[in-house]
């Protein structure tokens, strides 16, 4: 693999076969984020779990203490009072069979997060097809299919992720920005990892945590010391 002069040369820059204190690997991750525009930090957390088994699932939401620096644009599909409140809120976009039909005709998709109330799953449910391989199908899970809109909007406007595990057992999910600093990427991380490990599910057997990494944008990997957590 032909790799670029920034990013070997930060390979030099510290021990890839270590793993350092998340205070220090912030700070390598950091140190190596040389790109011109403000690189997001990110988390690569590989479980001891099988994702195959409906009891091994490992999925949750959370608001970061410090936010992800993204500033989402959010669809919500709602109507009457339930619309007024997700307008209220702060809501890019609201409306019902309209934006429905927008987005099946225009091809339209202008938006990070679509937010839905129950009732109306059905006619979201028409563009299932459309929205499910954009990660954009909203789930009662990740909290995009709630009574309370204006909570959800206010949510994923402060910066709440979703962390899940993927087919090889490992989530990935960003921290933040470089412009925040170490304090703030450590808050965020430590936040984290603190649900990561309260979501073990009750049938995970042996080691939970196998290994755990932080990478910027364009930036190599830093291996992370989770005997702590």
């Amino acid at each position: 693999m032909k790799v670029s002069k920034k990013y070997a040369e930060s390979l030099k820059t510290y021990d890839r076969t270590k793993q350092y204190e998340p205070g220090e690997a912030i700070g390598i991750v950091l140190e190596n984020a040389k790109a011109k525009f403000d690189e997001t930090i990110e988390i690569h957390v590989k479980l001891g779990i099988d994702p195959r088994q409906a009891d091994q699932q490992v999925r949750g939401v959370l608001v970061l203490p410090n936010g992800t620096g993204k500033t989402k644009k959010v669809l919500v599909i709602a109507k009457g009072e339930r619309a007024d409140a997700a307008q209220a809120a702060g809501a890019d976009f609201v409306g019902a069979e309209e934006m429905i039909q927008k987005i099946q005709t225009e091809n339209w998709f202008g938006f990070d997060t679509m937010i839905t109330t129950p009732d109306m799953m059905g006619v979201v449910g028409r563009i299932g097809r459309l929205l499910g391989p954009k990660g954009l199908m909203p789930n009662p899970k990740s909290g995009t299919v709630t009574m309370d809109v204006a909570r959800a909007v206010a949510e994923t406007k402060a910066g709440k992720v979703e962390y899940r595990l993927d087919k090889t057992a490992i989530i990935h999910c960003p921290i933040g920005k470089k412009s925040f600093g170490k304090e703030k990427l450590l808050e965020n991380f430590t936040a984290l990892m603190d649900a990561i490990v309260k979501a073990k599910p009750a049938a995970a057997k042996g080691q939970y945590l196998k290994s755990i990494a932080l990478a910027s944008t364009m930036g190599p990997g830093v291996k992370v010391n989770y005997t702590r957590l």
